[in-house]
């Protein structure tokens, strides 16, 4: 199994040098004990995968579809909304996530049943509280749970390929995960891994799904999936910069704040990742330019939420994939609960040192040909 050394150097090397960080005991801790344990662990298991399931040996991603976009811009919904045709698509849960052998969900699966229909579910029950208590404050910024679908790169965590450490500390400019297509030899090592982890994920599902994806932070890295998955579908999400900026800026620092950073401690790391937004609208684009037959759409945020099944049966048009009558009717069905969703996350771009001048100054042709509105006019 991969693990990314040089990462891991880079992040332990950093916490080292921190002064006055409270918790720098725990980190090193977690970082000289548990990261090196628990990776031998899934490491082990990962090679067992090949002894126990011989069938993965022969298992291929075939035309993996694969959802893009700037953060908070509907990727999440889209992928909820593909997701529910059940019998195309294999995707991860996040609780899968944290096991990357395929010997490991079979196992925790096993016990999961025998926790049900033999004991009545006490430890699911126990799950699921710890569940809400964990996730339920940040469910207005974003649904997150066990058991839902989530962005299958926290699978790489284990190969210290994660965001994970930039939000415990902000080290934006130790570690960069969002420039994949600029770090060839990064590239490589990461897809390859990735690759493997998704094969075993496929096979636990059944084997012979289409593997669906959504990842904001691949928005950097599109030419490294069509290197690897020359068929590869990608799905682009687009929103008004206006609104989904601000608001990944407000989801970080909330993060940060809630780890007992000030201002002063993730000013750069809020710096950086304000340049990785604009730069999340300008590489697909590009990319997906280079490559015309690649399989691609790009779907407007205003059209998903207001026009939920048209604008996915279109998706499924573009990427010439079939629709089954059962998920035409459950797009029938989910069409008006989708369009009157409202999220109560609040923020403000005047929270952030960073204007709407500036945004619409660099995604100057995105205003042009999707029509959003500039400072001043009322925001759609």
């Amino acid at each position: 199994m991969f693990f990314d050394f040089d990462y891991y150097w880079r992040v332990l090397r950093h916490v080292w040098a921190l002064q006055n960080y409270p918790a720098k005991p725990k980190m090193l801790f977690r970082l000289l004990v548990l990261v090196p344990l628990t990776s031998l662990v899934h490491a082990v298991f990962f090679l067992l995968d090949y002894l126990f399931f011989p069938r993965l040996w022969r298992q291929k991603l075939e035309a993996p579809v694969f959802i893009v976009g700037h953060a908070r811009s509907g990727t999440t919904l889209m992928h909820r909304l593909l997701s529910a045709d059940a019998d195309k698509f294999s995707y991860p849960l996040y609780w899968e996530m944290f096991f990357p052998s395929l010997l490991e969900k079979k196992i925790i699966r096993g016990l999961g049943w025998i926790d049900q229909h033999w004991f009545g579910g006490p430890i699911k029950r126990r799950l699921q509280q710890w569940d809400d208590k964990t996730f339920g404050p940040y469910r207005d910024m974003h649904e997150m749970s066990l058991w839902n679908s989530e962005e299958d790169c926290f699978a790489m965590t284990a190969a210290f390929v994660t965001q994970q450490w930039s939000l415990d500390i902000p080290m934006m400019d130790v570690i960069d995960i969002f420039h994949v297509d600029q770090m060839p030899a990064k590239k490589k090592r990461w897809l390859h891994h990735y690759k493997e982890l998704m094969k075993r994920q496929v096979l636990l599902n059944g084997g012979h799904k289409n593997h669906l994806a959504k990842n904001p932070v691949m928005s950097g890295w599109v030419e490294a999936l069509i290197d690897t998955f020359p068929d590869a579908r990608i799905v682009v999400m687009i929103r008004n910069p206006a609104q989904c900026i601000p608001s990944v800026l407000k989801l970080v620092e909330v993060t940060w704040k809630g780890k007992g950073w000030n201002q002063a401690d993730y000013a750069r790391s809020l710096e950086i990742l304000t340049e990785v937004c604009f730069d999340h609208f300008h590489n697909p684009r590009a990319v997906l330019a280079r490559n015309p037959d690649t399989p691609q759409t790009v779907v407007d945020y205003r059209d998903l939420t207001t026009a939920p099944r048209e604008t996915v049966l279109a998706v499924y048009a573009a990427l010439e994939m079939e629709v089954s009558a059962e998920f035409d009717a459950y797009l029938e069905a989910q069409a008006e609960r989708e369009k009157t969703y409202i999220s109560r996350f609040e923020y403000s771009i005047d929270d952030y040192n960073l204007s709407l001048q500036r945004i619409e100054s660099e995604l100057s042709e995105f205003y042009d040909e999707y029509q959003w509105p500039h400072s001043g006019e009322e925001t759609r």
